[in-house]
């Protein structure tokens, strides 16, 4: 069957933690077919293929040193519409960057220090200004993982264990929250606003043990149900990235807002951010591409 558009939503079948979930992808594919797009889901091995599609939607998980990082650069060569786009992939994923864009641009953020690996002075001096518990994070981690809790000087291994893993670490203040939000804006429209609750027994979202992963509850509603506050932190934030699909991880408790970071690659799975839209959620994104596809025709 004759489709207008030809999409490709690029997945790893191996990954452990995809961004979304074969009932997400599903969805994709069915919305996509009453909208006259054809959806395919495609490997790294359909590298050479890009240029047989309209569209690429990239759904596992991003970084600079692997593959999709090339399939974005190539699909925007290509005049492909992408999402993620490689900018959003090279701000989003470098920490360090997005610590420093918050803070000249007065985006709400956590109280956040750079560590450099052997400089005792500079970790004594963050010590002292965040004091314990503190937060320490690699630049590109993803999935809560390579994040710690410092909860005193009995917790030093720690430290030299995410400094064999980055020569540069990111410090912040510890902020206790039973959830942390995740709000999703799309061309700086916010879609939809999820409460991400901490694991079990946990201070994360995720919780990595022994090669297993837990996460905690979730609970999906309508933006204009979230915070105002909230909302707009969000809006600003992605905005200052770029425009396309973003994931704005956020805490807040009573008036105070801290953006934690931007996902350029934010979750879509059946039955958690798409609870309350369900296949409008989808729809939307679909839409976005297609205007995309549009306004590069003309």
């Amino acid at each position: 069957m004759y489709h207008r558009y030809d999409m490709a939503i690029l997945v790893d079948p191996d990954e452990k933690l995809p961004p979304s979930d074969k009932r997400a992808l599903d969805r994709f594919i069915r919305v996509g077919r009453k909208m006259d797009i054809d959806v395919e889901l495609i490997t790294r091995k359909d590298f050479r293929r890009l240029s047989e599609f309209d569209m690429l939607f990239i759904r596992t998980t991003t970084a600079l040193d692997n593959f999709t990082f090339q399939f974005a650069r190539r699909a925007e060569a290509e005049g492909l519409a992408v999402i993620d786009d490689p900018q959003s992939i090279i701000r989003c994923t470098n920490k360090v960057y997005m610590m420093e864009l918050f803070n000249s641009r007065s985006v709400p953020t956590l109280r956040t220090r750079l560590l450099l690996k052997n400089d005792e002075p500079t970790l004594k001096n963050v010590v002292a200004e965040l004091g314990y518990p503190m937060i320490l994070k690699i630049p590109d981690g993803s999935f809560s993982r390579g994040v710690v809790k410092i909860e005193g000087p009995q917790d030093r291994q720690k430290i030299d264990d995410l400094f064999k893993q980055s020569a540069v670490l990111l410090a912040q203040e510890y902020f206790y929250t039973e959830f942390d939000w995740r709000v999703g804006v799309l061309n700086g429209k916010p879609l939809y606003a999820c409460q991400y609750f901490m694991a079990r027994n946990h201070w994360q979202i995720y919780k990595h043990e022994n090669e297993k992963s837990a996460a905690g509850d979730w609970k999906t509603m309508p933006t204009y149900e979230a915070p105002r506050s909230v909302v707009n932190a969000a809006v600003k934030a992605s905005s200052l990235v770029g425009n396309g699909l973003y994931g704005v991880d956020i805490k807040q408790s009573g008036d105070r807002v801290a953006v934690i970071e931007i996902n350029d690659n934010p979750s879509i799975e059946s039955g958690v951010e798409d609870e309350f839209l369900g296949d409008e959620l989808y729809r939307l994104i679909l839409e976005e591409f297609i205007a995309r596809v549009e306004q590069t025709d003309h």
